[in-house]
């Protein structure tokens, strides 16, 4: 552990004269100085990156502040200024593409924040929506607090962290959707809180915790926040964007940035005197937050009153080197900095298998009420089999003449983390198997497959597995490619090329050697499916030639051969390839997802974060 050092900030000595320089509070109003809190503090904070022409960036320049127990500081700046990557940094979200320097501090000193100690909401509320907010909280609870803690006490925090927030009258509503109507807009932001206060963090981290809400909603969220801040003494960072002036006047701490420099930090009284010192007064009932954005914000330079009045650009460079003249600034930030209380080690979590019971329950309550997530596919499945039965309806046994190769549907799947993979396997496998027993019972025996029990359960079992194949592979590429519509392109794609060399288009002996039968041929699942079903039908199996007046028969293996099905080998091996390849699928998976963790997104679709 290494204590902050002020050598780092002797670059900020004094050059403005006095009457420029305003006293910028650091202390203010309902500060909490115990050895509980977080007083988190960062020192010559710099972020470059490589835009998409190669030219390296610079996100954020020498940024220093602070963040005090029971306050909530504002990160405010024009859309590109960089307080969403200031955000990310101080949480140590920092993408994989950018390149950061400078010092982050916890109490004074360079460590590492324990479990539960802080907390992230982002601007997404990324919620099960079928779930009830009390369902939602209470799962939360059980994933999220010690294997030590009764169910009971977790129970009850959960119910007292509804209460806090305002929920109690919407705690057994859905948080609703885009299939049902559920809760408000700042009601499920107030259910993303919390569900992270539930560890009880000592840092918070908000990322537009306003964005998409109306000021009614903004302002009830922002003050329940406020409330809990100073009950609890808990540190709280917010990026926001355009809040109002209500919402402004609930903000202990500002931080304004501009071109990913600061052009202030201090506390919200201060600011408008600041300005005001070096002339740009806030106009009489004028939000402040909008006069203050409006001044640093270069879309707005077309619309200047006056000739003489200066561009954004002049007024950030004016504002950036009068505070960065700031001769107080130094000594306050560095007596901030120094507390030297150590945050005790947080690292009991619920167990192994209480996570995989919970996401296996809460996941079964998802699918089951969610009817878009398997009841719809069910049903649209069940329509195409009772038609595809229809059309085929007891055509009777096949000719040798014209031997029809029957298809097999596929389905999708998505998304998870360690434990749940586990989960989802568990929890999606009845659903996925109940997809493969009625419609493939229906396609079964309209089309008049071969008779007998053994029989249609091996057909289902290769539907079931490799529908559990197609999923296992879509969750692989979900965590490669993170973006939606990319991911299915390139999911279908790689479903294309295996089905193309799995030897129903073409026989296995027609296939090119090079890439389509080695290895493209060998790793294709359906290969191993397909031929499992031809076997299913026809080994061991005779039909009447209906050419043939004279009572001729023909053997199934003689179809087989035709269709170059492998035969050294029975149905079963397929099944048990099968088998192995759901496994393996998920085992891949679970190592992509270790691996992005670590490495971020093979393919980033997205665009420098600023």
């Amino acid at each position: 552990m290494e204590d902050s050092s002020p050598v780092m900030l002797r670059r900020w000595r004094p050059t403005a004269s006095p009457a420029a320089r305003p006293l910028i509070s650091v202390a203010g109003a309902g500060e909490h100085r115990t050895s509980r809190g977080v007083i988190l503090t960062w020192q010559d904070v710099s972020v470059t990156a490589v835009d998409e022409k190669g030219t390296r960036k610079v996100i954020l320049d020498r940024i220093t502040g602070r963040a005090r127990p029971g306050q909530v500081l504002a990160l405010m700046g024009a859309s590109g200024s960089g307080k969403t990557t200031l955000l990310d940094t101080l949480c140590g979200r920092l993408g994989q593409d950018m390149n950061g320097t400078g010092n982050v501090l916890i109490n004074g000193r360079r460590e590492r924040l324990s479990y539960g100690t802080s907390a992230y909401v982002t601007q997404d509320n990324t919620l099960m929506t079928t779930l009830t907010v009390r369902e939602a909280i209470h799962y939360a609870a059980q994933l999220q607090l010690p294997a030590s803690m009764p169910p009971e006490k977790k129970q009850a925090r959960a119910d007292r962290i509804i209460r806090e927030m305002g929920l109690g009258s919407v705690a057994c509503s859905r948080i609703g959707g885009r299939v049902c109507k559920g809760i408000s807009g700042g009601e499920r932001k107030r259910v993303s809180i919390c569900m992270e206060l539930l560890a009880s963090p000592r840092l918070l981290f908000l990322d537009e915790p306003t964005s998409g809400l109306d000021s009614a909603a903004a302002y009830h969220v922002m003050t329940h926040i406020a409330r809990l801040t100073q009950t609890k003494g808990i540190t709280v960072v917010a990026a926001v964007h355009q809040p109002s002036a209500e919402v402004f006047e609930l903000f202990n701490g500002l931080c304004l940035l501009a071109n990913g420099k600061m052009v202030y930090f201090g506390s919200i009284p201060e600011a408008a005197k600041f300005f005001t010192a070096n002339g740009f007064p806030c106009p009489l009932r004028r939000n402040p937050s909008d006069h203050y954005l409006r001044i640093i914000n270069k879309e707005f330079d077309e619309e200047k009153f006056s000739p003489e009045s200066p561009s954004a650009a002049e007024a950030i460079e004016t504002l950036v080197n009068s505070f960065r003249s700031l001769d107080n600034l130094i000594t306050k930030m560095q007596a901030m900095g120094t507390q030297n209380d150590v945050l005790p080690l947080i690292n009991e979590q619920a167990g192994f298998f209480t996570k995989l019971l919970v996401l296996t329950k809460r996941s079964s309550v998802n699918m089951h009420r969610d009817i878009s997530y398997y009841w719809f596919r069910f049903v649209i499945l069940c329509f195409v089999c009772l038609c595809v039965g229809t059309v085929f309806y007891n055509i009777g046994d096949p000719s040798f003449a014209s031997i029809q190769v029957f298809r097999k549907e596929r389905l999708n799947g998505r998304y998870g983390a360690s434990v749940f993979v586990f989960s989802n396997t568990l929890s999606s496998s009845p659903f996925l198997g109940l997809n493969c027993i009625i419609p493939g019972a229906i396609v079964y025996y309209m089309t008049g497959l071969r008779q007998g029990t053994d029989h249609f359960i091996y057909f289902v079992a290769v539907l079931w597995t490799s529908t559990m194949l197609v999923e296992g592979l879509m969750m692989i590429v979900a965590t490669i490619v993170p973006d939606f519509l990319l991911g299915g392109v390139i999911g279908s794609g790689i479903q294309a090329m295996l089905f193309l060399s799995c030897g129903f288009f073409r026989l296995p002996d027609d296939l090119p050697n090079f890439f389509w039968k080695y290895p493209m041929y060998f790793i294709s699942y359906h290969k191993y499916g397909i031929q499992g079903l031809y076997k299913n039908e026809f080994q061991g199996s005779s039909f009447k030639d209906q050419l043939n007046r004279n009572g001729f028969f023909t053997g199934g293996d003689h179809v087989l051969k035709t269709l170059q099905v492998e035969m050294d080998h029975s149905k079963w091996v397929d099944l048990a390839i099968l088998c192995a390849m759901v496994i393996i699928y998920r085992a891949t998976f679970l190592a992509m997802i270790k691996f992005t963790e670590l490495r971020g997104p093979i393919i980033n679709c997205g665009i420098l974060k600023v």
